[in-house]
């Protein structure tokens, strides 16, 4: 579900215009966020820590509105949630994408994740996942520690769905860091909501 957003009565109208007219009306950030907590949590408790840092991701990005918003038909759409629409990678190096559902409850996530994990690990080809507008691009690159990363686009769709990129941990005096990028429509946030969604991130990272 979702309502729609008054532009009029917004205070970024004229940012919500302005970039609305750009080619290519995306901003991008990269960054290290420290995992250290989940990465541990997922040793203890014996649970996929890609799964785990998902369903984190999900929550801070629910919980930052803008994170929330989409544009369609010159409107900004408000959604009540968002869900994942992942890459999931195959042991044959190909992948295809999933779409899971975004549970409050954290075992209800697991459920849902691990079983679209295993369908499309069974499954070839790209699997397009019907997943509507209300999702964010998930991608992971396990195998990189990346300062920067760019995402392929079609040029003549314009879309505003958040993209979000996890790389390679790796260990720095004692603390585990992983990359993280971030790419969104700059008509809907500016660098601040993106500020605030990676310190939340980071937060549930390190809550246990």
């Amino acid at each position: 579900m979702y309502k729609i957003l008054d532009v009029n009565e917004w205070n970024r109208k004229d940012h919500f215009e302005f970039f609305g007219q750009f080619d290519h009306p995306y901003f991008d950030i990269c960054c290290h966020v420290d995992c250290t907590g989940a990465y541990q949590q997922a040793k203890d408790e014996g649970v996929s820590f890609f799964q785990l840092y998902l369903y984190y991701s999900l929550q801070a990005a629910n919980e930052i509105i803008p994170f929330r918003y989409r544009i369609k038909d010159g409107q900004v759409l408000v959604y009540d949630k968002v869900n994942a629409s992942p890459t999931i990678s195959r042991g044959d190096g190909t992948f295809g994408f999933g779409y899971i559902d975004f549970h409050e409850d954290k075992e209800a996530f697991f459920t849902a994740s691990a079983e679209e994990i295993q369908r499309v690990q069974n499954s070839r080809g790209l699997v397009p996942a019907v997943s509507g507008e209300n999702v964010i691009h998930y991608s992971s690159l396990p195998w990189i520690n990346f300062t920067a990363i760019s995402h392929a686009r079609h040029s003549l769709f314009r879309d505003s769905i958040p993209k979000i990129s996890f790389g390679k941990v790796a260990e720095e005096k004692g603390r585990m860091l992983m990359p993280l990028s971030v790419s969104v429509h700059h008509g809907l946030m500016d660098g601040y909501h993106v500020s605030q969604y990676i310190d939340r991130f980071g937060e549930l990272l390190n809550q246990v």
